[in-house]
């Protein structure tokens, strides 16, 4: 045990034991900081970590337009699983940017929205978006300006919505 200890720390990684798809025995560097005063970028780091994965940012585009239940959000989004939509939306709503409602109802009615701290973050997403339009394939055509009211029919994030 004590020839993997020095091997390990010869990498200057350290030895992990949570890493759940590859097994017990991965070595993986240290990457994400427990507090904000290490430099100027940690900002950046600690946002991008908030609406980090493949989900987040498109979920949070789309409640941009208002209040939405479960199943509206799936259909525009036709490439996520039920499972991940709700853990994203779970971490969302734990980050304090959606707020989940439900209705006392049968069958019940849960609806989610923006929270005011999750509005903050339009300009963030819209930038993002316009950033998409114009240095992707994802415009109608690439001699126009980025139309931020609607989206291209291509674009991969919209292309399910009700009437679109």
């Amino acid at each position: 045990m004590k020839e993997n200890s020095e091997h390990y720390a010869g990498f200057g990684q350290e030895r992990t034991f949570n890493a759940h798809s590859i097994g017990n025995d991965t070595v993986m560097a240290r990457i994400r900081h427990k507090s904000l005063d290490c430099s100027p970028g940690c900002a950046v780091e600690a946002t991008l970590q908030l609406i980090d994965g493949k989900w987040k940012g498109v979920i949070l585009y789309h409640l941009l337009e208002g209040t939405l239940r479960f199943n509206e959000i799936r259909r525009r989004l036709p490439n996520i699983t039920q499972r991940m939509l709700t853990a994203q939306l779970r971490e969302l709503e734990q980050d304090g940017f959606v707020l989940r409602t439900v209705y006392a109802e049968v069958p019940p009615k849960v609806e989610y929205s923006l929270t005011p701290r999750g509005r903050t973050l339009e300009p963030v997403i819209m930038a993002l978006k316009k950033w998409g339009d114009e240095n992707t394939g994802f415009r109608r055509d690439p001699e126009s300006p980025a139309d931020l009211d609607e989206p291209a029919a291509d674009c991969p994030i919209s292309c399910v919505q009700a009437g679109g």
